[in-house]
């Protein structure tokens, strides 16, 4: 277990938590970052961030510092107030010398493009032309909506019926967007990891217990889809490194094989 230094803590953090290398140049690396509870809540009132903390928010802009793509579901876009992603001052400079744009772009994960296109994460500019928002949908969308969000975002079609999540990340890769940070939520983690596509998860554990039947960091219809819990197996996870502050404790996990 480590603590992370007081001075150059976003670079320091920003090293730790590197992506690979070969995702440059060959496919996709699917992070997510979730926090729970200690008795394995994943929301407060509502919303993730009741979890949190300073050092929780401050390494999740860090991860979105490293990103190339933030994807969310469109209810922790709408829960959480989403807008587009900020340039972090510290790594700034690494991101240009990497390439990438100076902000990650926000896709958003919407099978029924339930959005507000008047929302902040539509109406403000986002830090770069090349960050411009993303929906992705299925084909079945509600036209009108589509047509309302086609006015302010790039849509983008992996689906039929609902978000496949194995086209929805091969989108992302032919926009050359390889670095993935999945912010959930729940149903939308659940369906990356059903379709065999989750490579690493960021777990934060809150010192907070909650109670109550709110759901786990992965849970809902993506499992479903892909063939109902169980089904689809377990996944044996790496324990990478462990991070500890004002008693929160901050995991990062790598998957091995699944069962």
């Amino acid at each position: 277990m480590a603590v992370a230094p007081e001075s150059g803590r976003a670079r320091w953090l920003a090293q730790a938590y590197r992506y690979p290398a070969e995702v440059v140049g060959e496919r996709p690396w699917v992070r997510a970052c979730m926090v729970s509870g200690l008795d394995g809540g994943a929301v407060w009132q509502g919303r993730s961030g009741g979890l949190s903390g300073p050092a929780d928010a401050e390494l999740l802009a860090v991860l979105r510092g490293s990103a190339d793509v933030v994807l969310v579901g469109a209810g922790t876009a709408r829960s959480e107030g989403y807008g587009p992603a900020d340039v972090h001052p510290e790594l700034a400079e690494a991101r240009l010398a990497a390439g990438q744009e100076p902000a990650p772009a926000i896709a958003v994960v919407s099978a029924r493009l339930d959005l507000d296109p008047a929302s902040d994460l539509f109406s403000r500019p986002p830090a770069s032309p090349g960050a411009r928002t993303l929906v992705i949908t299925a084909a079945r969308a509600p036209t009108a909506a589509r047509q309302a969000l086609e006015r302010v975002a790039e849509v983008v079609v992996a689906g039929e019926e609902l978000v496949e999540p194995a086209l929805a990340v091969r989108e992302l890769e032919r926009r050359g967007l390889r670095r993935v940070l999945c912010e959930g939520g729940p149903r939308l983690l659940a369906g990356l990891w059903a379709a065999d596509l989750l490579d690493e998860l960021c777990l934060t554990v809150s010192p907070l217990l909650t109670g109550g039947g709110g759901p786990r960091i992965l849970q809902g219809r993506g499992l479903q889809q892909y063939g109902g819990e169980g089904a689809v197996g377990r996944t044996r996870m790496t324990l990478e490194a462990v991070l500890a502050e004002d008693d929160f404790l901050f995991t990062r996990y790598t998957r091995q094989a699944r069962a």
